[in-house]
C-alpha cells in the first residue's frame, strides 16, 4: 500500500500542470521540502522501530530475532529511501542553482523585486541572448560561436530565436557602450577581413581598461547583437560547448531528423559519419552534428544549431529530467554561466514552462539576404522587428499569408547588396532565406 501510494503520487506530480509545480524552484520552498522530507523520514523511522519493539521481540530465540531485526532494518530503509532521495534531488537542485546563478545581481540587471510585483519589471518581452563557447583547456580565452537571442513573448510564451552568424563583421556599439567611443565606425572596421562577432567578447575581456573593468565581455557582446537587432538583450547564459555533449547525454541523447549525411573530424571528416535520417545522437554526436563544417559552412551548422536546441528544449521533458536529475544538474553547474540572477530562477522557470507549450520561430541572417562582410544594419532591423510582431499572429492568420509561422521579410526595405559568388550548397537542412522566420518544427522535422 505503501509503495502504490508513491508511485500514486510520482504519477499525479508529473501529469499536473507544470505551471502549478514552478513554486518548488523557489529557494524557499526547496528549504521546506528538505526539511519535510526528513522530518517524514525519521517519523516513518520511529513508527517502524516502536511498533517492532512493541511487537515484544525477546520472546523470539535468537535467531527469530536477528531476522526480524534485518527484516525491520530493510523496511526502515525501504519507506525512508523516497524521503531521502527528494531531499537529495532538492539538495542537488539547490546547489545547482546557487553555482551557476549569481546571488548578487549585476549593476545593469534590474534589482529584486517586492514580493507579489512583477518580477520582470512590467516588461512585454525579455531577451535573453543563449551562447554557446569554446573554451577548452588547450585554448585561450572563449570564441563565441554560438549565438541565439531567444525574444520570449511574457503573456503567450511565443518565442523568435534570432540566430547571428559568428563571422558577422564590424558591428556596431551603442553610444552608451564604453566600445563605441573606441569604434565608432564598427568593430575593427580597419580590417577587411577581421572584427568578427565572435572575438568581441574576448577582446572586451582582454581590454579591461576600455570597458572599465574585468570580465566585461558579456557585456559587451550583448550591447554589440542588441544594437544589432534593434532589442535590448536582458540577459545571456553560456554552455560550453565541448561539455554541451555531457549535458545531452544526461538526458538519454537527442532525437533529431538529420537530412543529409554529416561527417565531422578534422577538415575531411574522419572521424566519423552521422547517417541520414531520424537518428537518436549521443552528446558526442549532437555535439558534432551542430559544430561539424565538413563539406558545409557556417550558415548551414548555425541551422543545425537551432535544431539541437528546439529538440533539446522538447525532449527534457519532466519525466526525462526526474529520472536523470542528478547527472543534469551535475553537468550544467560544470558547463553554465549567466548573469540572470538567483531572484529570477523562479519566474525564469514559469517562463520556460510557458514556451515550451509555446509557439518557436527562427530567423537566421545568412546570405543571400543577409551578408555578414557587409550587413545591411537597417535591414537586420526591420527583419528582427517583423519577426518579433508575426510571432504573435494567430495560426490561421499566418497560413492565410502563405507562410508557416511568420511572414518573410521583403527586401523592400533596403536593398540587397549583390555579391560575385554566393555561399556553396550544404548536405543539410540549410534551404532558409534569411528573411523568413519559420517554425522549429517544420524546420527541423521535429
Amino acid at each position: 500500500m505503501y509503495a502504490v501510494l508513491l508511485l500514486a503520487a510520482l504519477a499525479y506530480g508529473l501529469t499536473r500542470n507544470l505551471q502549478n509545480l514552478t513554486a518548488f524552484a523557489g529557494d524557499g520552498m526547496m528549504v521546506t521540502v528538505v526539511v519535510v522530507a526528513s522530518v517524514l523520514a525519521l517519523l516513518w523511522f520511529a513508527v517502524l522501530v516502536t511498533s517492532y519493539v512493541a511487537l515484544g521481540p525477546n520472546r523470539l530465540n535468537q535467531q527469530g530475532q536477528v531476522l526480524t531485526g534485518i527484516v525491520v532494518g530493510v523496511l526502515c530503509v525501504a519507506v525512508m529511501s523516497p524521503f531521502a532521495l527528494t531531499a537529495n534531488y532538492v539538495l542537488t537542485a539547490r546547489e545547482a542553482i546557487k553555482q551557476i546563478f549569481p546571488s548578487v545581481s549585476d549593476p545593469e540587471v534590474a534589482a529584486p523585486v517586492k514580493e507579489g510585483e512583477d518580477p520582470w519589471g512590467g516588461k512585454d518581452r525579455v531577451n535573453f541572448l543563449l551562447i554557446g563557447g569554446d573554451a577548452a583547456g588547450n585554448r585561450t580565452g572563449v570564441r563565441t560561436d554560438s549565438m541565439n537571442v531567444a525574444s520570449i513573448d511574457l503573456k503567450t510564451g511565443n518565442t523568435v530565436l534570432f540566430s547571428l552568424p559568428r563571422n558577422l563583421q564590424h558591428v556596431r556599439f551603442p553610444p552608451n557602450s564604453p566600445l563605441h567611443k573606441q569604434f565608432p565606425n564598427g568593430y575593427m572596421a580597419e580590417l577587411s577581413n577581421g572584427g568578427l562577432l565572435n572575438e568581441v567578447w574576448q577582446y572586451a575581456n582582454e581590454n579591461p581598461q576600455l570597458m572599465g573593468g574585468k570580465n566585461k565581455g558579456p557585456r559587451a557582446l550583448m550591447d554589440a547583437i542588441g544594437y544589432t537587432l534593434g532589442l535590448k538583450i536582458d540577459y545571456y547564459m553560456l554552455m560550453n560547448m565541448y561539455g554541451f555533449a555531457d549535458l545531452v547525454d544526461a538526458i538519454g541523447g537527442l532525437k533529431i531528423r538529420v537530412e543529409q549525411d554529416v561527417k565531422w573530424g578534422g577538415h575531411f571528416g574522419t572521424a566519423g559519419t552521422i547517417k541520414a535520417g531520424y537518428r537518436k545522437l549521443t552528446g558526442e554526436q549532437a555535439l558534432w552534428y551542430g559544430r561539424s563544417r565538413v563539406n558545409s559552412d557556417d550558415f548551414s551548422r548555425m541551422a543545425r544549431q537551432r535544431c539541437v536546441i528546439g529538440a533539446f528544449a522538447q525532449q527534457a521533458t519532466p519525466t526525462v529530467i526526474l529520472t536523470n536529475f542528478t547527472r543534469i544538474a551535475g553537468a550544467a553547474k560544470r558547463l553554465a554561466q549567466t548573469n540572470i540572477p538567483q531572484h529570477l530562477v523562479q519566474p525564469l522557470v514559469e517562463l520556460a514552462v510557458k514556451v515550451k507549450d509555446a509557439r518557436i520561430t527562427s530567423m537566421q541572417f545568412v546570405p543571400p539576404e543577409f551578408w555578414p562582410g557587409s550587413p545591411d544594419w537597417a535591414k537586420i532591423r526591420v527583419a528582427s522587428r517583423k519577426a518579433i510582431t508575426d510571432s504573435n499572429r494567430p495560426a490561421r492568420q499566418a497560413q492565410t499569408a502563405n507562410v508557416s509561422a511568420s511572414p518573410s521579410v521583403t527586401s523592400s526595405a533596403s536593398p540587397t547588396r549583390t555579391r560575385p559568388v554566393t555561399p556553396t550548397q550544404t548536405p543539410t537542412r540549410n534551404t532558409q532565406k534569411g528573411g523568413n522566420a519559420k517554425s522549429l518544427d517544420e524546420l527541423c522535422g521535429l
